[in-house]
This record gives structure tokens, sequence and C-alpha cells, in this order.
């Protein structure tokens, strides 16, 4: 195994505690290791752009409800691996599954910031097309 820098180590602790967020549904937790604006590309190459931290609260509930109608039960990751790094910019790509009755795998990169003193997610894309990842739908 390659031995990681200290920023890689913090950035890859960064988006396990965002991931544990995201698991348990906790919008705080998430928003704490998130910096905005904040960009996401999905699997259909839609561009998501949250400017504030109250536009991801918004959305929140409804991703939720989104993950429920899927099957989603939680979020794991595997193979993370550094690919591109600097003191204060990480490249991340991993592999992604959401286990539910189909096991959904994907992959995915995130770029996360050290921005003011803090990591944080700033930029994601990945190759799922669930509908938790181009937003919330209209019923």
């Amino acid at each position: 195994m390659t031995r990681l820098y200290l920023h890689e180590e913090e950035a890859i602790s960064c988006y396990y505690r965002w991931l544990d967020a995201f698991n348990l549904r906790d919008i705080e937790g998430m928003l704490n290791e998130m910096h905005f604006p904040h960009w996401r590309i999905s699997g259909n190459n839609s561009l998501q752009v949250w400017q504030t931290e109250d536009q991801q609260r918004e959305l929140h509930d409804g991703m939720t409800d989104n993950l429920q109608l899927e099957g989603w039960v939680r979020t794991i990751s595997t193979g993370l691996r550094v690919i591109h790094s600097s003191k204060t910019k990480v490249h991340i790509a991993m592999r992604q599954s959401r286990l539910n009755e189909e096991y959904n795998g994907f992959e995915t990169l995130w770029i996360m910031c050290l921005i003011k003193g803090r990591w944080g997610a700033q930029f994601r894309s990945s190759f799922s097309n669930g509908v938790s990842e181009i937003g919330v739908l209209t019923k």
C-alpha cells in the first residue's frame, strides 16, 4: 500500500465523516464536511450547484425520501485511492455502493479542499443514475 501524506489522510478522514453522516441522514454532520458552493455531476451528466448550506438543507428531506423509494439501506465506499493531491486539494477516486436489494455500485470522484483551515468536499462526480443522485423529483 502506498503511504499517504498527512494532507491526504486528513482529506480521506473528512470524506469518511461525511459518509457516516450521510448514512445517518444527519444533514448538519454532512454540511460540516462540505464547502460551498458545492458542485456535483450525476451519472447522466446533470450539473447541480448548491451555493449555500441552506440550499443543501432544503433538498435533504426529499433526497432521503428518494433514497427510501430506491430501497436504500446505507452506502459503503471501497477502493479509495488518492489520484492527485496538493497540500490544499485532494482528488479521491472510489467505488460507492448503495446497499439495497440490488446492491447498486458506481464509480465516483470526490475533490476535497482545504479552505480556511478546514477540509471539505467541494466537488463530486459519479456514474450513478439513481433518483437521489439527480436531485429531488416532483411526485
